[in-house]
C-alpha cells in the first residue's frame, strides 16, 4: 500500500471550526456560526497567554537606546519579555558584548532615590501597560557608550482575522488542542448536551497538557515567567 508521501496538513479556518463543530455535536450552517468561532478561537488564544509560554510566540528584539533617556515603550502585540541584556558595541564583531539585566519590581524601582542617574543600565522595571509594555531602565544610559537593548519577547498569537480561508498561526502540533478548545467553548455556547460541555473540557485540557508539556525547551534550561518580587 502506497502512503500520500507528504505531511502538509495545516487545515484553513473554515475546516478547523467545521471540525470543532462537529465535535460539539452541532451543524455550522452560517456566516454567523463561522463569525462565532472566530471570536471563540480568537478568545481562546489569549487565554493561552496566561497558561504559559508558547515557545513558538517568542521572538528576538533591539532597541537602541538614547543618552538620557530611561523608558521604551515595546511593540504592542508584546505579552512580556522575557531576557533582556544591555548590548555595547553592537555589530562590531570584535567589540560587542551583552550584560544581562536584574529585573526588578515596581516597588524596587520607586525606591530608587535618584532616578536620573547615569550610568551603564543594569537593572529593568517593566511596566506592563494595556497598550504595551514599558521598560524604565537603572540608571539612565549615559553618552560613554552606545547602547542598545536586546531581548526576548513573548508576542501576542495572531488573530484568525479574514477571510475564513486563513491558516491559523500555530506549529502543527497545537492544532489538535485549537480545534478540542475551540469544540468546548462551542458546546458552552450550544449546551443542548450538558455531558458533551464535560467531555469536551476533558478532552481540551488533556490536549493542552500534551501540546504544552511537548513545546519546552529541550535541555536543562526552560523559559519560565518572572513572578517573583524584590
Amino acid at each position: 500500500m502506497a502512503t500520500s508521501g507528504s505531511a502538509t496538513f495545516n487545515p484553513d479556518f473554515t475546516e478547523l471550526a467545521e471540525e470543532a463543530y462537529d465535535m460539539a455535536g452541532v451543524e455550522m450552517r452560517s456566516g454567523y456560526h463561522l463569525r462565532s468561532a472566530r471570536r471563540s478561537l480568537n478568545t481562546m488564544f489569549l487565554e493561552w497567554a496566561n497558561r504559559g509560554i508558547n515557545l513558538w510566540t517568542v521572538e528576538s528584539g533591539t532597541q537602541t537606546l538614547t543618552a538620557g533617556t530611561s523608558s521604551y515603550t515595546m511593540p504592542a502585540d508584546t505579552i512580556d519579555l522575557i531576557e533582556y541584556f544591555i548590548r555595547t558595541d553592537s555589530g562590531n564583531t570584535s567589540t560587542q558584548s551583552d550584560s544581562r539585566l536584574n529585573r526588578i519590581s515596581v516597588s524596587t524601582y520607586a525606591a530608587i532615590p535618584n532616578k536620573l542617574s547615569q550610568g551603564t543600565p543594569i537593572q529593568i522595571y517593566i511596566d506592563r501597560q494595556q497598550a504595551a509594555p514599558v521598560v524604565h531602565l537603572y540608571p539612565v544610559p549615559d553618552s560613554a557608550e552606545t547602547y542598545t537593548l536586546f531581548y526576548y519577547r513573548i508576542a501576542r498569537i495572531e488573530d484568525v482575522g479574514a477571510p475564513a480561508s486563513n491558516t491559523l498561526d500555530l506549529p502543527a502540533r497545537f492544532l489538535p488542542c485549537a480545534t478540542a478548545g475551540l469544540a468546548y467553548y462551542l458546546s458552552i455556547k450550544h449546551a443542548e448536551q450538558p455531558e458533551r460541555v464535560i467531555a469536551l473540557k476533558g478532552l481540551y485540557e488533556e490536549q493542552w497538557q500534551l501540546a504544552a508539556s511537548e513545546d519546552r525547551e529541550k535541555t536543562s534550561a526552560r523559559f519560565v515567567p518572572f513572578i517573583g518580587h524584590n
